[in-house]
Formats: C-alpha cells, sequence, structure tokens
C-alpha cells in the first residue's frame, strides 16, 4: 500500500474512534472494479466480555473457502453433483490473501489456518485474552472474489458484485472457545456482533446498495469514498452495481431496500404488501433494531419458496402479487432473524428454520387463507388433490416426501449434517410445522408471547435453544419434554390410528392405537355433516388406550383432523359411527398422479407407450396407486397393445416396502412380485415371472452417498420357440436364483462401486464380480476404470444363451431394456449396454463358456470426448485362453443416458478400413422418463 493510502487510513480511524457495543471493526476498502478484488486494511477491537479466559483468536474468513478444490466448500459440492466448482478455472474461484498481522504495539503475530478449515484464521496470541480485557489487532489482506456461478455471491457477467461474508470478522465464543464453523454454502457464519465502521473506495459509476448506514461520501483521485456504519450485528452485505436495481421502501419502523423480480406488480402493489409484511413482523417479533434492511434476489435465489411457480408461466397459477408477496415474506423474515437472533446458526438452525415458517404459515392463513397448494383448479386435473388441498398443506407434504422415503433427519441436528432437500425444504418446513403443533396443544398464544420475549432476550445477550425453551417452558404448566425428545432431536414418527368403538345413545368409548409407540399428544375430533362437534387433546397413549368421552352428536370420528401433529400416515384417521361399513375410505380413480388423499384410496390412470423393434410402438393405460408420497405397498398393472402383433403385452409388479428406521446400516427391506411379458423376437413372445427380496444398508452420515444392496430373486421365463433365434429345450423355459451384492460410494470427484453376482440354474451356476472406479483429478481430467470377472462353476449345455457376453449380453435374465435383443445385424444389433465384458467392438469370438475377465477404461481428451481401451481374456472349452483388445473415441454426451462409440483399432485390426465402419458404431440410449429423472435429483438426495 502506498503513503497516502496509510495516512489516510490512520486518519480515518481517529477521526471515527468512539463508542461502541461490543466488539468493533473498522475498515478502509479499496475496490479495483476491472478485477473484482478489494483491498482492506483493517483494525479490529475485540472485547472478551465472557467469563472465561481466550487462549486463541479465530477470524472467519469465508472468501478463502473458494480458493481450492479440496475446501469444506469444495467437498460439498462435490458431494451435491456441483461439476462447476471443480472444472472452473483459479482465478474464478476467488481466496484471500493477508499481508500482515499486527497487535495494538505494532507487533507482528504469526498466524495459520488451522487443519480442515482453509477458511479460517488463527491468530497465534502472545498472552491470553482475559475476561473483560480488550484485545487490538490490525491486518492488511487482498481478496479475490469468485464467479457468483457457484454460489450466487460474487461477481456476474453483467458487472454486478453481490458481497457477503468476504472479509474478516471475530468467531462467535461459545463454553470460552471460538466456533470454527467453515463456509459449506449454508448461510450459517457464526460471527461475534460487532460495530463495524467502513470507509469504501469505489468507481464514481458504480451504485452501492447495503444495509449499513451512509454517511457522507467525497470524490478522491481513486472514485467516490462512502462511509458505513452499522452497531452491533453479525455482518453486513453489499451489492454494487453498474445500474442501480433497487427500490426503497420506508416504513414507519424499518426502510427496505429490495431488487426482488416485481413479475409486473405496480409500485403502489409493492408498497402495500411490504407494509402489511413489515408490520406482522413487528407484531410477531417486535420492531427491527437496525432501521434498515435489504431484500435482494440474490437472497431469495439461494434459498426460494419451492413450487411457487415451478409450473409454465402461460398457465399462470399464482396472481404476479402473491409471488411477490411471498417471495418477499420469506426472504425478509430470513435477513431480519439472521441479522437479529444471537444463536449459533449451524448448531440451533432449527430455530431460525421452525420461527420463519411458522410465521410464514400465519401470515398464510390470515391474508391469504383461500389460497390452494398449486394456486389454480386446470382443465381436467381440477378434480385432482393437489389442486384442492390448501397452500400451507404443502409444508407438511413435502417433508413427508422425505419420511415416506426414510431419509428424513432430526430437525435439531447441526445444520452441516443435512442433505439437501431436507436443508432447504424437508427439515425446514418440520421445524415450522413443529412449532405450529406446540402452539396448538399449549395454547393460550404461549408460542407466539414466547417468540417475541425470545427475540426481546436476543437484543441483550446470547442466547441457545436452551434460553427458548426456558421460555416457553415459564408460560405454561403443560409438560413439553416430549417435544424436544420426539420432534426436535429424533426422527421418530408419528402415527395413531383407530382401534374398537363402542357407541352408547350419549358416550363413545374409543380405543386409539399408537402404531409407532411414539408418545406425543394427538387431537381427537367428533364432527357433525362436516363440522367440527368436539376437540380432545389426548396424552400419554404409549401403546393402546381406551377412553370414554359424551358424543355430543358426532357421526364421525377423526384423529388430526386439522393436521396439527406433524402425522406419519394419516389414511387411517376416520371412524364413521352411523352405520356399518366394510371400508372406510371409497376408491377414487384419478388421471395421471396426484397428492396423497387420505379421504381415498386411490387409483391413478395414465396412458403408457414403450417401444421395441418386434412389438413397434405400443400403446396401453397404467394403472398404479403410487401418489406423490412413498407408501408401503405399491402395484402397477401397464397392460399395452402390440402394434405389430396384435396381441396384449404389458407387465405387472407390486412392492411391499418396510422401512427400519432404527439406528443401524439397514434401513429398508422391499419385498417383490413381478411380471411382464413381450416380444424378444419376431412373433415370439416372453413371459417372465420374478419373486424377490431386497435388503437395503446405508451409511449413518446420510451425506457420504454410501449405500449398499442385497439383492435375491428367482426369474422365471417361459420363450416361445422362434423361427428367427436359436432355441433348443434348455433355454425356452428356465429358471434362475439370483443373489446379488452391490455396494455403492458416489460424488462428483469420486465414485466406487463393486458388486458380486451369484446365478444357479439346473443346467448352470455362475459367479461374477464387477468394480467400477471414477476419478475427476484437480487438473480437470476424468479416468473411467471398470474390471470384470465371471466364471462358471458348471454348465451342463453347449448353447451359447447363458455364456458369457464380450461386447453384448444375451440377457436371458430380461434386465436390459434392449430395442432389438435378438438382433445380431443392423441398427438395433448396435445398441450398447455396459454389462458382462463391455467390449464395444464386434470380434471373432463374442462369447465365453468357462471364464472372463476383462478391463475397460475411458479418459476424457476435451469436455466430452473420451478415448476408450478395453483388454481381457476369455477361456471356452477345449480352447486357450484368448487376449483380446479394443480401442476407439467415446463421445461421453450423458454418462448412461446418450454416449456414442467410434471403434479404431482392435483385435481385428484397423477398424476405420472397414468398407461398413457405420455398422461397427455403438450408442446407449436411454428413453425412460424416470431414469433420466435420477440424474437431475440425485444433488438432492
Amino acid at each position: 500500500m502506498n503513503r497516502n493510502f496509510k495516512l489516510f487510513f490512520a486518519l480515518f480511524f481517529v477521526l471515527t474512534s468512539g463508542a461502541y457495543a461490543q466488539h468493533l471493526n473498522k475498515m478502509y476498502v479499496v475496490l479495483d472494479y476491472e478485477n473484482y478484488t478489494l483491498r482492506v486494511k483493517q483494525e479490529i477491537t475485540f472485547h472478551n466480555q465472557s467469563q472465561d479466559t481466550l487462549h486463541e483468536f479465530i477470524l472467519n474468513d469465508w472468501n478463502n473457502a473458494y480458493s481450492s478444490k479440496t475446501t469444506p466448500l469444495g467437498k460439498r459440492f462435490s458431494d451435491e453433483f456441483v461439476r462447476s466448482f471443480h472444472l472452473e478455472k483459479d482465478e474464478k474461484r476467488g481466496h484471500t490473501t493477508i499481508y500482515s498481522v499486527t497487535n495494538q504495539y505494532g507487533v507482528s503475530l504469526k498466524y495459520s489456518r488451522p487443519e480442515k478449515h482453509p477458511d479460517l484464521i488463527n491468530i497465534q496470541l502472545i498472552k491470553p485474552i482475559y475476561p473483560n480485557e480488550k484485545f487490538n489487532i490490525s491486518l492488511m489482506y487482498y481478496v479475490k472474489l469468485p464467479d457468483d456461478k457457484f454460489t450466487r455471491y460474487g461477481y456476474d457477467n453483467n458487472g454486478n458484485l453481490k458481497l457477503k461474508d468476504w472479509y474478516l470478522t471475530p468467531a462467535r465464543v461459545e463454553n470460552g472457545k471460538f466456533v470454527k464453523n467453515s463456509n459449506e454454502n449454508l448461510d450459517d457464519i457464526a460471527n461475534s456482533f460487532c460495530d463495524y465502521q467502513v470507509a469504501f473506495i469505489a468507481d464514481e459509476k458504480l451504485n452501492i446498495t447495503t444495509d449499513l448506514y451512509q454517511g457522507n461520501k467525497q470524490k478522491t483521485d481513486r472514485g467516490i469514498e462512502y462511509f458505513f456504519i452499522g452497531e452491533d450485528r453479525p455482518g453486513f452485505s453489499m451489492v454494487i452495481q453498474p445500474q442501480n436495481d433497487f427500490e426503497v421502501f420506508t416504513n414507519s419502523t424499518v426502510e427496505v431496500n429490495t431488487n426482488l423480480k416485481d413479475y409486473r406488480v405496480t409500485g403502489i402493489q409493492k408498497a402495500s404488501l411490504i407494509n402489511n409484511i413489515i408490520n406482522f413482523t413487528n407484531d410477531n417479533l417486535g420492531k427491527y433494531p437496525y432501521g434498515k434492511i435489504t431484500v435482494n434476489e440474490v437472497d431469495y435465489e439461494r434459498n426460494p419458496v419451492y413450487g411457487l411457480n415451478q409450473l409454465p408461466s402461460f398457465i399462470a397459477p399464482f396472481p404476479d402479487s402473491f409471488i411477490y408477496e411471498i417471495k418477499f415474506l420469506k426472504t425478509y423474515l430470513n435477513n431480519y432473524l439472521k441479522n437479529t437472533l444471537r444463536l449459533n446458526p449451524r448448531e440451533d438452525n432449527w430455530i431460525y428454520d421452525g420461527i420463519q415458517t411458522y410465521l410464514m404459515y400465519k401470515y398464510i392463513e390470515e391474508y391469504h387463507p383461500e389460497k390452494t397448494m398449486m394456486g389454480i383448479k386446470w382443465g381436467i386435473l381440477k378434480g385432482h388433490n393437489i389442486f384442492k388441498v390448501d397452500y400451507n398443506s404443502k409444508f407438511i407434504y413435502l417433508y413427508l416426501v422425505m419420511a415416506r422415503k426414510n431419509l428424513d433427519q432430526p430437525i435439531g441436528n447441526p445444520k452441516n449434517t443435512f442433505i439437501k432437500f431436507n436443508e432447504q425444504m424437508a427439515g425446514k418446513y418440520k421445524a415450522g410445522l413443529a412449532l405450529n403443533y406446540l402452539d396448538s396443544y399449549l395454547e393460550n398464544d404461549v408460542i407466539p408471547s414466547s417468540i417475541k420475549e425470545y427475540f426481546e432476550l436476543n437484543k441483550d445477550q446470547q442466547t441457545t435453544r436452551n434460553d427458548f425453551r426456558n421460555i416457553i417452558d415459564s408460560k405454561t404448566e403443560k409438560q413439553t419434554n416430549w417435544f424436544y425428545s420426539s420432534i426436535v432431536d429424533s426422527r421418530d414418527i408419528i402415527d395413531y390410528k383407530f382401534g374398537k368403538v363402542k357407541k352408547k345413545k350419549d358416550s363413545l368409548k374409543i380405543t386409539i392405537k399408537n402404531e409407532t409407540r411414539v408418545n406425543v399428544p394427538v387431537p381427537l375430533y367428533g364432527l357433525k355433516d362436516g363440522e367440527i362437534v368436539f376437540k380432545h387433546w389426548l396424552n400419554n397413549i404409549k401403546k393402546d388406550s381406551t377412553f370414554t368421552i359424551a358424543r355430543q352428536g358426532a357421526d364421525r370420528l377423526s384423529i388430526n383432523y386439522e393436521n396439527e401433529v406433524i402425522e406419519y400416515n394419516r389414511r387411517n384417521n376416520w371412524k364413521k359411527l352411523n352405520k356399518v361399513v366394510l371400508n372406510n375410505k371409497p376408491i377414487k380413480f384419478t388421471f395421471f398422479q396426484d397428492l396423497e388423499d387420505p379421504g381415498y384410496n386411490q387409483i391413478f390412470y395414465v396412458p403408457n407407450f414403450t417401444f421395441n423393434l418386434y412389438d413397434g410402438l405400443s400403446l396401453g393405460l397404467r394403472l398404479h396407486n403410487k401418489s406423490i408420497l412413498e407408501k408401503p405397498f405399491i402395484f402397477n398393472v401397464t397392460p399395452s397393445y402390440s402394434s405389430k402383433t396384435g396381441e396384449l403385452i404389458g407387465s405387472a409388479s407390486m412392492q411391499f416396502n418396510h422401512y427400519i428406521r432404527d439406528d443401524g446400516p439397514l434401513y429398508n427391506i422391499r419385498y417383490g412380485l413381478g411380471a411382464s411379458t413381450y416380444h424378444y423376437a419376431p412373433n415370439a413372445a416372453y413371459l417372465r415371472v420374478s419373486p424377490s427380496i431386497q435388503f437395503r444398508f446405508r451409511d449413518e452420515n446420510l451425506r457420504n452417498n454410501k449405500k449398499q444392496f442385497l439383492l435375491l430373486r428367482h426369474i422365471l421365463v417361459n420363450r416361445e420357440n422362434s423361427n428367427f433365434t436359436f432355441t433348443d429345450q434348455q433355454n425356452e423355459d428356465y429358471s434362475v436364483f439370483n443373489a446379488r451384492y452391490t455396494s455403492s460410494e458416489s460424488e462428483v470427484i469420486r465414485h466406487l462401486d463393486y458388486s458380486t453376482d451369484l446365478q444357479i440354474a439346473n443346467n448352470f451356476g455362475k459367479l461374477a464380480g464387477e468394480v467400477q472406479f471414477r476419478r475427476l483429478f484437480n487438473d480437470n481430467r476424468q479416468i473411467n476404470l471398470r474390471f470384470y470377472g465371471g466364471m462358471f462353476m458348471y454348465k451342463d449345455t453347449d448353447s451359447d444363451y447363458y455364456s458369457f457376453g464380450l461386447d453384448r449380453p444375451t440377457d436371458y435374465l430380461f434386465d436390459y431394456n434392449f430395442y432389438g435383443r435378438s438382433e445380431t445385424t443392423g441398427i438395433y444389433s448396435q445398441q450398447f449396454v455396459m454389462a458382462e465384458g463391455g467390449f464395444k467392438s464386434k470380434l471373432d469370438t463374442r462369447y465365453a463358456n468357462q471364464w472372463m475377465t476383462t478391463v475397460n477404461a475411458s479418459v476424457n481428451i476435451w469436455n466430452w470426448v473420451e478415448v476408450y481401451g478395453d483388454a481381457g481374456f476369455l477361456k471356452n472349452k477345449y480352447q486357450n485362453a484368448e487376449f483380446v483388445y479394443d480401442s476407439g473415441i467415446r463421445l461421453n454426451l450423458l454418462t448412461d443416458y446418450f454416449e456414442l462409440y467410434f471403434p479404431v483399432y482392435s483385435s481385428n485390426g484397423f477398424a476405420l478400413n472397414d468398407s461398413n465402419y457405420s455398422q461397427n458404431i455403438r450408442f446407449v440410449v436411454t428413453l425412460s422418463p424416470g431414469t433420466l429423472i435420477k440424474l437431475f435429483t440425485r444433488k438432492w438426495l
């Protein structure tokens, strides 16, 4: 830094020094807009107001989380299959470079970055910081901002800078130690609350919007120098733009700067909506203490209202004003709570999420009780439950999406342990529903008044979840232990249902069954002609309990009628009283798919088409009971008409899922029975029937993406004789017992899975194993390796039908979706499936009837262009083992879904010399929508 810079910095601190609340953070910042860098000179005064002696001093440096692919931030991107961070150039990631650290006496201090925390700085103290002692340091450093494509913070293609958590600041102190939270893209930085005094120099053509107060500004030879201040706050945000797109709305209590997309909402409408939201928040939380707040599009995009406008815009599911209103409400509440609550935002995240979602729930109840989840009743879909349930129902349904898959996590766990869907939706919504549940049970506005009192407490001191709990308990005589043990700190599921109900003239003797043994309060309702005639909260139902209550003319009973309890299954919550019924729920046929409707047994129907060479384009109807939420029992029947043969074909399956919610590795047992019949050759059909049982295991840490499967099944096949393909008595009708074990671990930079496969039949027995490995290196070079080995334990047939296939399996178990499975020439024979040998070239020897070992490898040379090579040995009876190989170019456009293979050289010689070279090209094409969807949902689960 030059001399003038230092002199001005010293003068600035002399003029701005004064009283402060707790810690003081002074910064002099010069922006190099062209290079997206900031040069910072900073002075921090830290006041140890705890009763503990501090032996270290930790600064948060979250901008440095972008500096490497191996930081906790980079690891999280890899876990969530975000490739852009790993593939991008180093200069686009950002980093922090520290020039000097000195104490108040000008003595240089040593510093380091703690192991596994490259985004923290540990200042080596000369002496401890004693209680009530102040500690001063001065720092000079350089900040290179990241591209905003990673987290939406940083610089964008339009020259906008969106700055948050880019500067150094003291970490939060708890129990005598600094909190060491790394940046994992969760907006949960644990800062100490500081006073901020910032001098910021930027080009005069730029506009700055911040939630700090702006003082005077002046023109210098470096640009415009701005002065900003803020008192007793966890941090500040700043947006720097060539063209200012922020609007300012002033309420009697707060000034709002916002650039939320407005969807054609007028300024008058926005002012009215914003004023309502501010007043609502003031009534439920209290007056915002800082007087100025920003609500920007970046904050919303990082945590949007999912489902609000996911339908195409031409359908217009919600009015533009409602979309803007809910966007603003969610973002305003989020920023309000993050700026005011003095909690540890990682360890106690459920309180942030709970209060935010609870207030959103109450806001909708008060201002938009008529709104439905999808906003409209559209055409033939208007009878669907998803278009009829109220808007707030989406909170419970999005939680149940994960609970029914056995992927939910305790909301009281640290935020960085959640998988993405739980962090952004399921856990967040459950936290709000939990407070609403407790509010309904405690009554007398205990929760609303507790939230306001807790907010007041946060104005004066650092808090924890225990402070919130103590405030709630002080306002009620009812027990709340169940709430924390069963709702917050566990993933227990709640499910009550009716047992026997004995009716008398004026009373009812009711048995309530606790299906999960989770002992929490539950409301019992009596209804007459659809109206509530009584409501009783029932407690201490550990197993099955019987209650006698006054009937009050009720003709129907319901458990959890108003959906206050976060219940796993509401399909068993009804009991009719006036007549004997075999089934409390009628059958309802629904087009396409729908949200679960607890009042009906739903059967869905949807047109279906399949294609293969021998059946042609087959149209049919799919009948199933799979709603948007998982169910224990699922059936699927798909009758179709074969346009080529004129025959009825199709498939049918049923499966029962037993989800195990204990803490052990086994989390699911799936029992299944499936059958299918299609044509495998011209005018020759097959019938396949397969009972199965699958055991599914996972790692205790769901973020590890580790899963294991053990599949036991028996496949029975009946094939009609064909004049176009060889069959004999041994391969027309056969059955095979198959045991398959698979272990998989996957992320962007590394994928490893291995499997073993045992097959036992009358005339053969096989054992095979496979290992697949993929690694993306720091230079963005990716290598794919696959090892396969298989052998016959015995074989009593000379047919190659059961042999190992070098370039294409015979697929006698009918596991793969071949479009022309019996073809040996033409385009359909060129379909490639990575199985068994995995070769892409068709060599002279294509099968092995004793044993086979192969290695398949590929490495990228430019983007999705790869070089592949295969090598292996295969052994046939009465022949010597044969070494084979091939190589070529792979266009890996979409792995496992759309690929092309161009052979170049193999055991047969130079493939390009072949006059019919086009017949050697192999392809992978996946037409199944369900399979493709998994490609885009893996980052969430």
